[in-house]
């Protein structure tokens, strides 16, 4: 073994319903990957193929934690969106046998920091630190698709103190599931342990400090937090 000079980071993991943890190496979020969200972030979903960004593996928030509100932020956005987990790898996948590469699936957050963001388009700069900061993926159990099957159409809504903010149909994804991993394992070779948001729909808006989050992909699970 390595002798370390450092100590080696811990393996973040998502619980799993029933028990056990799934291991994270990588997360990767498909961007305006819903008609009605891309037309609100100014762009036409008819003629963009999907692109992709992505968050550190320590980004995750997990079991229902408080959420603190981002440093050099003043415009934090909720994303609710389907979160898959890739259990087996690799490199172009047809994407008639991308679902055997799923091993489960979790309702989960793509919390933004809108006003980063956007300066950073703005000025054609990456915007990492818009998306990728410090515990902005809350997520919720992750739930095995041996136990669930592999959900293509159902209701994925986002509640904001009880009442609701964002509410669709995963039938409406611009590029399913399928599809998504398809094309991001031409990009780059997928590996067990790979996360892959896959986008939010519309009415993304702002939340504040104090706000409880509450989100739901149905036949799958739930994801809360609040804002501290």
């Amino acid at each position: 073994m390595a002798d370390f000079v450092i100590p080696p980071p811990a393996v973040v993991s998502v619980p799993v319903a029933g028990g056990g943890a799934f291991p994270v190496r990588r997360v990767f979020c498909v961007g305006r990957n819903y008609a009605e969200h891309a037309r609100e972030m100014g762009s036409d979903p008819d003629r963009e193929p999907p692109f992709f960004f992505m968050k550190p593996a320590d980004a995750l928030l997990l079991n229902d934690a408080d959420m603190p509100y981002p440093p050099k932020s003043t415009q934090l956005h909720h994303e609710m969106e389907l979160v898959v987990a890739i259990g087996e790898g690799g490199a172009n996948i047809a994407e008639a046998d991308a679902l055997a590469h799923v091993w489960g699936y979790a309702a989960g957050l793509d919390m933004t920091r809108r006003d980063l963001q956007n300066a950073a388009k703005k000025e054609g700069k990456p915007w990492d630190m818009g998306k990728g900061f410090d515990f902005s993926a809350p997520i919720g159990l992750m739930v095995p698709a041996s136990k669930i099957g592999h959900p293509s159409k159902g209701l994925i809504e986002l509640k904001v103190n009880g009442k609701v903010r964002q509410t669709s149909d995963l039938s409406k994804m611009i590029w399913n599931v399928p599809e998504t991993i398809a094309y991001l394992s031409g990009l780059v070779k997928l590996a067990p342990g790979d996360l892959i948001y896959t986008g939010t729909p519309e009415n993304v808006a702002a939340v504040e400090r104090g706000d409880l989050l509450e989100g739901v992909v149905e036949g799958v699970g739930t994801v809360r937090t609040r804002i501290v």
